[in-house]
């Protein structure tokens, strides 16, 4: 495969970031470098989940690509492992295509997946996907801050702080955060949040959008099965409650 022909017309507006690549094949770590650096990334391969944690210790990185296979330690130990330490942007690589070996990825932090084999136009359309979420949080702020129901949103510093402690969401959370605080007191479908916060429609995207909301529960509710700032709304989706 030409991966410079597969990647080309993805449009002349794209964010260059330091991307990590978690991946024990050889070729596919070879190819994976060679397409993202000739598009203008600049890449770091690794091949074990703990070189994972070590270059993500020592290096700014900006985004990891996980396989889920590696030889020392299950992608998903990796995964919770990362988000234990950073909110760093991470797509999954997996040829695992059950439907709760994905949802897990997402329970545990991922931002997005790529079922092996995996095209390079649809790679790079997932990354570009979630680096316009993060450039979307970085330039389309509505105040400086915005406090609503004990819970304190700092755009200039992307940091959400709720009953006075600073709570650490990964980009997914703090973008449907926000766009459920920039909705106040108004219900919100799923298939909307799904679109506008992940950025793509994608069949299943519900189940991604309640898995996400059950991790951003978990970080910001006094009492997660009893939800007071993110509800239900019945039959449609979710809002956020301004005032207690």
């Amino acid at each position: 495969m030409d991966s410079r022909s597969a990647l080309e017309g993805m449009g002349s507006q794209r964010l260059h970031v330091h991307i990590l690549v978690v991946e024990d094949e050889i070729a596919t770590q070879k190819m994976l470098q060679h397409s993202l650096e000739s598009i203008g990334h600049a890449v770091t391969v690794v091949g074990s989940g703990s070189e994972a944690l070590t270059a993500l210790h020592r290096e700014l990185i900006e985004m990891v690509l996980l396989d889920i296979m590696l030889p020392d330690m299950s992608g998903f130990d990796v995964c919770r492992d990362i988000r234990g330490i950073s909110d760093v942007p991470l797509v999954m690589l997996t040829s695992l295509s059950q439907p709760d070996d994905i949802i897990r990825g997402f329970d545990l932090g991922a931002d997005d997946y790529v079922t092996k084999p995996f095209n390079l136009r649809e790679l790079q359309g997932r990354i570009d996907a979630i680096l316009r979420r993060v450039r979307w949080i970085e330039t389309s702020p509505l105040t400086e801050q915005v406090t609503l129901n004990s819970v304190q949103l700092n755009e200039q510093d992307q940091e959400v702080t709720v009953r006075g402690t600073r709570v650490y969401l990964t980009p997914i959370e703090y973008r449907l955060l926000r766009y459920l605080m920039c909705r106040v007191d108004r219900p919100v479908r799923k298939e909307e949040l799904f679109r506008e916060v992940w950025g793509y429609d994608l069949a299943g995207g519900t189940n991604l959008v309640e898995v996400a909301v059950r991790r951003l529960r978990c970080k910001i509710e006094e009492n997660p099965s009893d939800p007071k700032l993110v509800v239900t709304v019945h039959t449609v989706g979710y809002k956020f409650i301004g005032s207690p």
